[in-house]
């Protein structure tokens, strides 16, 4: 099993982002008019072709390209990103960003697609689209999958030292407002949707809500809930469980299963009120000058196997049903987490784009940490 490398990727990504979305939306742009697909040929000599692949390091298997190229003739030079904000930039900076298949997560896509900026997903050149799972076809930011293909997902929850507290967590609340035993040893997320997230679900709000009084809500509840942290952290919190500095951490699925590869008794839980359902994507930009290859390498990572790695390497889920067909029950039985089905992970509401109301998240996020 690889190391762990790109887990930093999310964290990094998500604020920042989502304060760049809102200022394209600020700046107007394209209201998503310019959004013809391109007339793509199935035909195509891809040994003629060559494409750019952006995503997050170690996010798909070192040899890609040469199995790329061995399987459909194209070649193809991989880069990497290291947050959301960072290919955001890049693929928006007004000229042609040389990438031509780009990864980021579902809400960014669908960011990308109102500024006109991605081409629209040609199923006739994805045949392998067959092998996701029905629910992934339904993502709020884009049903359907016209615009973006799904790669992994997973949800956001409470992960938690079995043997240092009394009684498993069951609600946001155990997190929030934690027995006296606890305070101190909790950590929440910093980045805006995700440490919103534990007060929206608590106090039944949706996780896209823009309406001020319910963020007023959820504002103060999160201020009450600071006095008893041990941290905002996005990035260390299961290292924080193996050293048992801390005995329960809000975290991502895949994320928590690092810290289970350490400590057996570190244990996973989705509360009650519910949580969210986030979604890495792939899009093709409007840009690429051979996106008929851009296509065949989405198709070429919906194989099962391809799938397969993603799941045992990065141990999240991917909604690619043949591909979790094919993990070894043992590696299940290891990592709870990747038990969940995508009918189960669709309890999670999909995380949208909040244009313009993105704002109010940051500036409410900035008076909570700094409160």
């Amino acid at each position: 099993m690889k190391a762990f490398a790109s887990t930093s990727r999310r964290a990094l990504a998500a604020a920042a982002g989502i304060a760049l979305v809102a200022a394209l939306a600020a700046c107007g742009g394209s209201d998503g008019d310019d959004s013809a697909a391109a007339d793509l040929d199935p035909d195509a000599d891809l040994s003629k072709q060559s494409i750019v692949v952006s995503n997050w390091a170690d996010y798909m298997p070192e040899d890609v390209a040469t199995k790329f190229e061995e399987a459909t003739g194209a070649s193809m030079e991989v880069t990497n990103h290291a947050t959301n904000e960072e290919i955001m930039a890049k693929l928006t900076a007004g000229s042609d960003s040389g990438i031509d298949v780009a990864f980021v997560s579902g809400q960014f896509a669908q960011a990308l697609a109102a500024q006109g900026l991605v081409e629209p997903i040609h199923d006739e050149l994805i045949p392998n689209l067959k092998n996701l799972a029905e629910p992934a076809t339904t993502m709020a930011y884009d049903k359907g999958n016209e615009i973006s293909v799904p790669y992994t997902w997973g949800t956001t929850g409470i992960c938690y030292r079995s043997d240092l507290v009394k009684e498993a967590p069951t609600s946001w609340n155990d997190l929030l407002e934690p027995e006296d035993a606890y305070k101190g040893k909790v950590t929440m997320m910093a980045t805006d949707r995700w440490l919103m997230l534990p007060a929206q679900k608590a106090l039944g709000f949706s996780a896209n809500t823009t309406d001020e009084d319910e963020m007023a809500q959820v504002k103060d509840k999160l201020v009450a809930a600071k006095k008893n942290l041990l941290a905002y952290d996005d990035t260390t919190f299961y290292e924080r469980l193996i050293s048992g500095e801390a005995v329960m951490v809000q975290a991502w699925d895949g994320w928590c299963n690092y810290g289970t590869t350490e400590n057996k008794d570190i244990t996973f839980t989705v509360p009650e009120e519910g949580s969210d359902l986030w979604v890495d994507t792939m899009v093709v930009l409007k840009t690429s000058k051979n996106k008929e290859a851009a296509h065949a390498f989405i198709n070429y990572l919906l194989e099962p196997e391809n799938g397969a790695w993603a799941a045992e390497n990065i141990l999240y889920n991917v909604p690619n049903q043949k591909a979790m067909d094919l993990l070894p029950a043992e590696l299940k039985a290891q990592y709870p987490p990747l038990q969940v089905t995508a009918d189960e992970l669709l309890k999670g509401e999909s995380l949208t784009d909040l244009g313009e109301a993105a704002t109010l998240y940051s500036q409410l996020v900035t008076e909570i940490t700094s409160s």
